[in-house]
């Protein structure tokens, strides 16, 4: 067995995404100004300091994915002079709706909502953002390394002390192959976790250390969304559409979204709650139904699907945040719960985060102290920055939505005139795990709707977007989705949710190979076509039982996010 290096760096950043990017730059910003001051004779220097960013892709920015509308308040901040430098926005705002959707209508609205104008903000690719934030931090001098998936954190009793990155070239059995190589642990004295939604190794310590201890449970919605080049001229850059009402049921949250992006390609994209009551709800079915509406439909007459996607998208607020450090490390971005789900927006959140972290690092390495005392200043930076404004306003949006879509925007409605109380005017309201929502077969009518047919043309069943994601996973390593017990999914799940696995999954990972005796018992197996996953998260937090638990594959493997 190779012996398993180990690197020692002062802060490490985990996940390339726009928290850790704008994070690690930051904190590059901050020292270089420092340093020069020292140069000066102005103050001590810090000495030679080593900054990592980390990430699972094979390619930085490859499982970047979202709408996305971003407010520039936060690269404003970072980078004044973005846009000289070639930031790839795709096109300032240009033109703003929301739509209703019955069966066969649409009902536009005569103004969009406050949360919902996107004056000012840009239409971007995460992709390309991504890439282009990547490289500015490189240059910076700071050390970037894809194909790194962070595996297991490394603890010196309850402080984090940095990262173990996962071996390659081990087969399906755990047997070392002859490319065989071991993941080097990677110390650090800050670790800051930017891992996208439910993170793994966030998971792990938010259990260890109980950091959601006085947070309501986070709630998720799963977003899939296509890219489709359209004929010439069709697209108009910039324009933003977002739907309500069809395809969804009254009971569901969630809603579609359009926009008009460079070179004739059209966004679309559909949301919904994993906080839903039907196990047979299913993210992918509802996009593919979504683009069946007359409205929809007409946008995409004669053109060609280019891409495919999905993530998990944090919408629980700011009540539903984990208390966001502890010794050694910080939550930022999406893994933190930095997401506007009143205003569908994160990546400024995310970036701010970071950059707020990235402060509360740099003052933890002038201290030469990494404890949770000295980085609880992060919290207090959050608190007095525009991310608590912002999140507090929208604090109680999602948990309106417990009954319905109608109930919902009532609530919002009495959010903007309250301050964001909502409901009962409570500064708090409560809410479950979205999971807990989910009804058995028997509370629900057995006549169920009938479904689509997919044509092939503007419809498409999951196989054929997989392809489209650009998936690649080997075939012959360990199944990076862990289900702790199959036999609760034969036994228990077939009869009373009847595996809502196959249903959730937007790449057709899950199939349930069950068939009843007579005797009223089942056999057969779980198939898990772990090849197709598009890293999502999607199972690890749907799944009724709480059974599945999602850990990265070996590095480099997964979407192909381009242009997404």
């Amino acid at each position: 067995m190779a012996e398993r290096d180990s690197l020692e760096v002062d802060v490490l950043f985990v996940g390339a995404g726009p928290a850790s990017l704008a994070g690690a730059l930051r904190l590059k910003q901050l020292v270089d100004a420092h340093e020069a001051r020292a140069a000066a004779g102005q103050t001590e220097s810090l000495g030679e300091l080593s900054i990592m960013v980390i990430d699972k892709a094979g390619e930085v920015g490859q499982h970047g994915l979202s709408g996305a509308v971003m407010d520039p308040r936060a690269i404003d901040e970072l980078i004044p002079d973005w846009r000289e430098r070639g930031c790839p926005v795709e096109s300032q705002v240009t033109g703003d709706e929301l739509w209703f959707l019955t069966g066969g209508g649409t009902i536009k609205a005569p103004v969009v909502p406050p949360m919902l104008n996107n004056h000012g903000k840009y239409v971007a690719s995460l992709n390309k953002l991504v890439v282009w934030l990547a490289g500015l931090v490189e240059a910076s001098g700071v050390d970037v390394f894809p194909s790194f998936p962070g595996q297991e954190l490394l603890y010196d009793g309850d402080r984090v002390a940095g990262v173990r990155i996962g071996d390659k070239g081990v087969d399906r059995d755990g047997n070392p192959k002859p490319n065989y190589e071991p993941g080097p642990d990677l110390f650090a004295k800050v670790t800051v976790l930017g891992e996208g939604p439910r993170g793994s190794l966030t998971k792990t310590l938010i259990s260890r250390l109980r950091l959601d201890a006085e947070a309501n449970p986070m709630v998720y919605a799963t977003g899939v969304k296509e890219i489709w080049k359209c004929p010439p001229g069709r697209v108009q850059p910039g324009h933003v559409i977002h739907t309500m009402g069809f395809p969804l049921p009254g009971e569901t949250f969630g809603g579609g979204f359009i926009y008009g992006m460079q070179g004739d390609l059209l966004d679309i994209g559909f949301v919904t709650g994993l906080d839903y009551r039907d196990p047979s709800t299913d993210m992918h079915y509802f996009l593919q139904k979504f683009k069946t509406h007359p409205a929809i439909k007409a946008m995409l007459e004669g053109a060609e699907l280019t891409r495919y996607g999905a993530k998990a998208i944090p919408e629980g607020g700011w009540w539903a945040m984990p208390r966001p450090y502890a010794d050694g490390v910080l939550l930022v971005g999406d893994t933190g719960g930095f997401l506007n789900g009143a205003r569908l927006k994160g990546i400024h959140l995310a970036m701010k985060s970071g950059m707020l972290a990235a402060e509360t690092a740099f003052d933890a390495l002038l201290a030469k102290r990494f404890d949770a005392q000295q980085l609880a200043a992060y919290r207090s930076r959050i608190e007095a920055s525009w991310i608590k404004q912002e999140l507090w306003g929208a604090r109680n949006f999602h948990q309106g939505f417990e009954h319905g879509l109608f109930s919902g925007m009532l609530n919002v409605g009495l959010g903007m005139v309250s301050g964001g109380r909502g409901f009962g005017m409570s500064d708090r309201l409560p809410n479950k795990p979205g999971h807990e929502y989910m009804k058995k077969l028997s509370e629900l009518p057995e006549k169920r709707e009938e479904r689509i047919t997919f044509d092939g043309v503007t419809t498409f069943d999951k196989l054929t977007d997989v392809y489209k994601s650009g998936t690649i996973h080997e075939e012959n390593q360990p199944c990076h989705l862990h289900v702790a017990d199959t036999s609760i999914c034969r036994d228990q799940c077939t009869e009373e949710y009847g595996n809502p696995c196959q249903h959730f999954c937007p790449a057709k990972v899950y199939e349930p190979m069950f068939e009843k005796q007579a005797d009223g018992s089942y056999t057969g197996h779980l198939q898990i076509n772990f090849t197709n996953c598009v890293h999502c998260k999607t199972c690890d937090i749907a799944d009724p039982y709480q059974i599945i638990t999602w850990v990265p594959p070996q590095g480099g493997e997964g979407p192909v996010y381009t242009n997404m």
